[in-house]
């Protein structure tokens, strides 16, 4: 049994920074892609950020060059490096680990930029 426990958000001023974590149970990790989503009020759930196995990246256009993704296959823990954040990145953002027989989420942790 695969679970995912995020950690890290809060409130942030415009502007400033805020680093996810999600650790992840079970031993199949080392071999799962790990996306970041989000989702704000009235809005459908979007990709931010995702991670191979082997370290390639991707990005949601409106996050490129803001935000980092990166992963410990030691700590079975991925990253979600959030920096000049803006209002409009407020939402609840989800992990998610995916293999070909799996597809597990998080419970998500809730991001808030305001003053």
């Amino acid at each position: 049994q695969v679970q995912l426990v995020e950690s890290g958000g809060g409130l942030v001023q415009p502007g400033g920074s805020l680093r996810l974590s999600c650790a992840a149970s079970g031993s199949i990790f080392s071999i799962a892609a790990m996306n970041w989503y989000r989702q704000a009020p009235g809005k459908q759930r979007e990709l931010v950020a995702g991670i191979t196995s082997g370290g390639a990246t991707n990005y949601a256009g409106s996050v490129q060059g803001r935000f980092t993704i990166s992963r410990s296959n030691a700590e079975s823990t991925v990253y979600l490096q959030m920096n000049s954040l803006k209002p409009e990145d407020t939402a609840v953002y989800y992990c998610n680990l995916k293999t070909v027989l799996r597809d597990v989420w998080g419970q998500g942790t809730q991001v808030t930029v305001g003053s």
